[in-house]
């Protein structure tokens, strides 16, 4: 019966999360985007302000299409339906042994049959980096696609510069110049699909590529099972954007100074760099979409839970009458 309710928890998990992030996707991709812009502290770069998350929508659309806002969302709905099966799969499993450890402590005459604070919050991050470390490849191939219009726009506008700087060190300027950045301004993002990003990361870094981000996430899920879901939102949101900058191509930063070789160096450099508001780029963005994925998934879950144990029950009374 505890298998039943391990599997029951895990597909509902995973159904509950495909719903989820189907409905506020557009909302992960803005924000993915919101957490890799990096801007130096005290420097104007000739950047536009950045737009509130509403008008950041519509500039994708306008400049992408729709799709603009979906990038990314087949190896998302993937990563959230193994995330979501695997947290919920072995939360229950875990769950189920520190009941059973529980009961029989009490019958030696040890506690009083209930768990306890810290016992679930041990369970809950079992499970929690289980689930990280399965699945953090595709969220690194998530990130990439999300991305790609970004960080393809910011190698183009390096591309650019270069030109001007050739072109102010040469005394045949002109219409040449201007020739190369209209073909430059012509060229449109190529098609980036899963298979291209997953090879992007191998040939970037080979197999440890589809774990960068992995340290803060796994940091994230102790602090998050400790803390309440608005208060952990907003203290773990630095690490969040580490592990998006990780994640994303490099180029997106620029200078080297805005570029990263691990978790430790990115966080300096942002301190360096941006300041303490470059931790918290996008967090209202990142609030509402949780909030908003939270109550879906849990709604959703409880009904297929529902569903799928009275399935069980009727398959069970099926065979016992045959």
């Amino acid at each position: 019966m505890s298998e039943s309710n391990a599997m029951a928890n895990g597909l509902a998990g995973a159904g509950g999360g495909i719903i989820a992030q189907i409905i506020t996707y557009p909302l992960q991709t803005v924000n993915t985007r919101q957490q890799t812009e990096r801007t130096l502290k005290g420097k104007k770069l000739g950047l536009p302000h950045s737009p509130n998350t509403l008008l950041q929508i519509l500039q994708v659309v306008r400049s992408e299409g729709w799709g603009g806002l979906y990038s990314g969302l087949k190896p998302s709905l993937l990563g959230t339906a193994a995330s979501q099966g695997i947290y919920y799969y072995f939360y229950q499993i875990f769950k189920n042994k520190a009941v059973a450890i529980a009961a029989a402590r009490k019958v030696k005459g040890r506690g009083d049959g209930t768990v306890g604070m810290l016992g679930w919050l041990v369970v809950a991050a079992i499970a929690g980096s289980l689930n990280v470390l399965f699945t953090n490849p595709l969220w690194v191939i998530v990130t990439r696609m999300q991305t790609h219009t970004q960080a393809e726009r910011k190698i183009m506008e390096g591309k650019k510069e270069a030109l001007r700087r050739e072109a102010s060190e040469s005394s045949s300027a002109g219409s040449t110049l201007q020739d190369k950045l209209a073909e430059l301004e012509s060229i449109k993002p190529q098609p980036y699909g899963t298979l291209h990003a997953a090879n992007e990361i191998y040939s970037e870094a080979s197999i440890a590529g589809f774990w960068k981000g992995v340290i803060p996430s796994l940091i994230m899920v102790f602090l998050l099972g400790a803390l309440a879901k608005l208060g952990a939102t907003v203290s773990t949101y630095p690490l969040l954007v580490v592990k998006s900058r990780l994640q994303a191509k490099q180029e997106i930063g620029g200078s080297s100074s805005l570029r990263y070789s691990g978790t430790f160096d990115a966080i300096l450099k942002i301190i360096r760099y941006e300041g303490l508001p470059g931790f918290y780029k996008g967090m209202s963005t990142k609030i509402v979409q949780s909030v908003f994925a939270a109550s879906v998934l849990f709604m959703v879950k409880e009904e297929l839970v529902k569903a799928y144990m009275v399935l069980a029950d009727k398959s069970k009374t099926l065979v016992l009458k045959s």
